[in-house]
């Protein structure tokens, strides 16, 4: 008879993964190569392996820009991995090219789901059917350099809360050449990083705006609120001249080289920076000026691959039941830094009076979700509006209706097949 698993014990922690298959079986999980991630599920696996002798794990990564075509080429082949990563906003695609299967409601069990992830997890659910777990949640914070900001004679302990303030201090602690060039930027400009999310679930509310309609099959961005999250956005290069796209290739990299005073980023990012040369902190996104905050969650879910069957299946049910379980998300908390999936996990007294923890944990309290068609696409539409601005000098209104026409045609292919 087969062995059910269920949320219960996974809750418990490893205590339900004695129960071994019946011989030795091999599973592969994919992720794509990000370190400190592969850092984590290197871990993970081997806590699976010592508490399951009978199954092996093979931990296979791709370069992210290949990581979908790679998935994608496997099936069909008629191969694949047993569990996969992938991006919420990558759902979609994933389930119309059957590159997974849905979650047994016998081993995961809705109703707790719901009742123990954070409701963002409602993401990975088409029709009745959950389709995978997260392991962590990210949000976005405002990261800044204490140094300098005290060489700029700001406070480094009262970073900018408000939209002006973020300006300001951008202003104060920008460093240019004796030919006006940036050397060090006072804000990065990065759509290719986070920005793009920053103006779409952040910026337009924040301008009286909303990115889509109510039930996400329309742009409704292409007005006033929209137009001004760009151009906050635009003008911090073209303007006010305290960043510059591009400068060190991202803007995340600047960041960690001292070489940006404020770089929007997410959790994620935690494990990379801990090691930067300087003191640096973390606050909550800029209010606007009205003291509304938006925020915007994401995570990389995982799944049973479509072609897991027998053995493999039920190890790969029991694997995938352990990176979602509370051991897990404490590893992947100390290793990656991004927040615990399971409210009860994240939501601890430590975490919230965390100083670096605490305002990504705050961000999630008022963040928005995109229910993205295709992330890629549109991910790139929005990096394409911001460049036309940036680098060939095109009104920011023709971008932006530009761009509307661009993404409403992707979403019009989704929800019109």
């Amino acid at each position: 008879m087969r062995k059910k698993i269920g949320l219960a014990g996974l809750a418990a922690g490893i205590s339900f993964l004695a129960m071994g298959s019946a011989q030795a079986v091999e599973i592969e999980y994919w992720q794509y190569v990000f370190d400190t991630r592969v850092e984590a599920m290197n871990q993970l696996i081997a806590k699976f392996e010592e508490a399951n002798p009978d199954i092996t794990v093979k931990h296979v990564t791709f370069p992210y820009a290949d990581y979908q075509t790679r998935v994608v080429a496997a099936k069909v082949a008629g191969q694949g991995p047993d569990v996969v990563q992938l991006f919420y906003g990558w759902l979609d695609n994933f389930v119309a090219g059957g590159l997974i299967q849905p979650l047994d409601p016998e081993v995961f069990p809705y109703d707790q789901i719901e009742s123990e992830f954070f409701p963002i997890v409602s993401a990975m659910k088409r029709g009745d059917s959950y389709y995978g777990l997260p392991t962590a949640v990210r949000s976005l914070a405002l990261f800044y350099n204490k140094q300098l900001f005290e060489e700029a004679g700001l406070d480094p302990n009262n970073p900018p809360q408000t939209l002006d303030e973020l300006i300001e201090a951008a202003k104060a602690t920008v460093k240019r050449d004796g030919s006006g060039n940036i050397t060090s930027e006072g804000i990065t400009v990065s759509m290719e990083g986070q920005d793009h999310q920053w103006w779409r679930e952040v910026l337009i509310r924040q301008f009286g705006g909303q990115p889509y309609s109510d039930d996400g099959r329309s742009v409704a961005y292409n007005d006033e609120a929209g137009l001004a999250a760009l151009k906050f956005i635009t003008d911090l290069q073209l303007e006010h001249k305290v960043g510059l796209s591009g400068f060190m290739d991202e803007g995340q990299a600047a960041f960690r080289a001292g070489r940006a005073a404020m770089t929007i980023d997410g959790t994620f990012r935690l494990g990379a920076f801990a090691d930067n040369p300087f003191e640096w902190g973390v606050t909550e996104l800029p209010a606007n000026a009205d003291g509304l905050r938006s925020n915007y969650a994401s995570y990389f879910a995982n799944a049973i691959g479509a072609t897991a069957e027998g053995e493999e299946l039920e190890a790969a049910q029991k694997f995938l039941a352990y990176i979602s379980s509370p051991e897990a998300m404490d590893i992947w908390l100390d290793v990656v830094g991004e927040l615990p999936a399971r409210k009860a996990a994240a939501l601890t007294e430590e975490n919230l009076a965390d100083p670096i923890y605490g305002p990504f944990l705050k961000g999630l309290e008022y963040a928005h979700t995109t229910i993205f068609v295709d992330e890629q696409a549109q991910r790139q539409v929005a990096i394409d509006m911001a460049n036309r601005v940036l680098l060939q000098g095109q009104d920011p209104a023709e971008s932006l209706a530009q761009a509307a026409e661009e993404e409403q045609a992707i979403l019009d292919r989704f929800y019109n097949k």
